[in-house]
């Protein structure tokens, strides 16, 4: 018994079949959509409500409100594993890598402290920075509660 191949012939009627349209539509959105190829990019910049990511540089200024925070964190662990301790020159920041090193000036009264960054936050809406109790202390505003900073890049940590 023989088999005939059969040829596939173009029809002018498959091809504008509205039907064949919409399949070839769908099947290529899916396609496109389902495919591994990156669509968003993963950084924060493409989240919404989060914090977007930057390039941080040595010698590079931040500025803005700052706050401490003290003993209902004394003794947990921070976002880079370490215990913290109130009483060191340590700092809590959204996005800068862990282990960078920033000199941090009180703007309004011109103290200076240099703090290392092992937390992540803060989480409170305009602050750039959560402080350690004794870097708020060498800073002067512990009264106060917060004070505006500006926090000079020293050295950039290599943990993310």
């Amino acid at each position: 018994m023989k088999f005939k191949k059969k040829k596939f012939r173009f029809n002018i009627f498959f091809s504008l079949n509205p039907f064949f349209i919409i399949l070839i539509t769908i099947t290529s959105i899916t396609t496109t959509y389902c495919s591994s190829t990156v669509r968003f990019s993963s950084s924060a910049d493409s989240l919404p409500g989060k914090e977007r990511s930057h390039k941080y540089y040595v010698g590079q200024v931040l500025k803005g409100q700052c706050s401490f925070y003290a003993s209902k964190f004394h003794g947990r662990k921070t976002a880079n594993g370490e215990i913290y301790n109130m009483f060191e020159l340590t700092a809590a920041h959204r996005s800068l890598p862990f282990g960078t090193i920033l000199e941090v000036e009180n703007l309004q009264n011109g103290k200076k402290v240099r703090v290392r960054i092992n937390d992540r936050g803060p989480f409170k809406a305009g602050r750039i920075l959560d402080l350690s109790l004794e870097a708020a202390r060498r800073l002067d505003f512990i009264e106060k509660g917060t004070t505006t900073v500006k926090a000079t890049i020293i050295r950039l940590g290599k943990n993310k």
